[in-house]
């Protein structure tokens, strides 16, 4: 069972990230694709804008789906945390906390999913699993 506690806890942790991901690099699912978020970016003194919206999309993206797909899983796992600390630092920590206000608890619950799974592994259920025993 805990391989399927696994499966479960990277597949919807690691699509969701793809989806930001996604957001960022494509416009898709309502996001505003590199020319949007790379404003924003800049608007809140993260510069280069565009440049750090690719990088931000990028590492959600691809580590999204390595995390979901459990490939490489310490990789994605680094790339979503990485991800979601710089979100957590430059955009959340101002705000507090409680992500109703806007602070950086769900960032720091994501990455505590993300560390602890990569130290766990990525279970049986897994390309790691299945291509690296």
């Amino acid at each position: 069972m805990v391989s399927l506690g696994l499966l479960i806890i990277r597949l919807v942790v690691g699509l969701a990230l793809a989806a930001h991901g996604a957001q960022k690099l494509f416009g898709w699912f309502g996001g505003y694709g590199l020319k949007g978020t790379g404003g924003w970016m800049e608007s809140i003194g993260i510069k280069p804008g565009y440049t750090m919206a690719l990088l931000a999309g990028l590492a959600e993206f691809v580590g999204g789906l390595l995390f979901a797909a459990g490939l490489f899983t310490e990789i994605g796992a680094v790339l979503i945390a990485g991800t979601m600390l710089v979100a957590a630092v430059k955009v959340h920590l101002q705000n507090g906390f409680w992500v109703t206000a806007n602070g950086y608890e769900f960032n720091l619950v994501l990455i505590a999913v993300v560390i602890g799974v990569a130290l766990i592994g990525g279970g049986d259920y897994s390309l790691d699993y299945l291509w690296l025993k």
